[in-house]
């Protein structure tokens, strides 16, 4: 698991494209509520990082700590195999999360662009546009959900040109 986040960490350095216009404002959930948002994640759709590359049955699942930071468990399968990164989240602002993986050394700073009301949906984004996602509480997402996670990208500078879905096969 250390090598997973040390070549995380390498690739995201190294990686300076982005999939956002950074001159477009982006916006984060103004009311935004960690006990609503914890839980389980499928990621449905992705902006293509090598750090997951190959991955399918991308989950996050988040969890509300004594402190009142958010546990991390991000999985996927690659190869066959699962692999699991681990840590936490703490709410810097409104919608706003710094996040800390395990075996890497720097916080990113993960934005929840949306959240639709029913907490069902969510989009959650990065300021330098390097990485951006769409989750959703079921493996399969309705298509006006997904219509509405992309037009929140569009609005804030994503290129979903770029957007791609992410493999979500039945239960292993």
């Amino acid at each position: 698991m250390r090598l997973f986040a040390l070549f995380a960490l390498v690739l995201l350095t190294a990686c300076g494209s982005t999939y956002r216009d950074r001159e477009a404002p982006i916006t984060s959930m103004a009311i935004f509520e960690p006990e609503r948002y914890a839980g389980l994640w499928y990621e449905v759709a992705s902006f293509p990082t090598p750090f997951q590359s190959g991955c399918t049955n991308t989950q996050a699942d988040y969890g509300i700590t004594d402190d009142g930071t958010l546990s991390v468990r991000n999985s996927c399968f690659r190869n066959g195999e699962l692999s699991v990164i681990e840590g936490s989240a703490r709410v810097v602002g409104p919608g706003r999360l710094e996040v800390r993986l395990d075996g890497v050394p720097f916080a990113a700073d993960y934005w929840v662009l949306w959240v639709d009301d029913g907490y069902r949906t969510a989009v959650v984004g990065t300021p330098s546009g390097r990485a951006g996602w769409v989750l959703n509480r079921d493996p399969k997402i309705p298509a006006d959900r997904l219509a509405a996670a992309e037009e929140v990208l569009r609005f804030n500078g994503y290129d979903v040109s770029q957007l791609r879905r992410t493999t979500q096969e039945v239960a292993r």
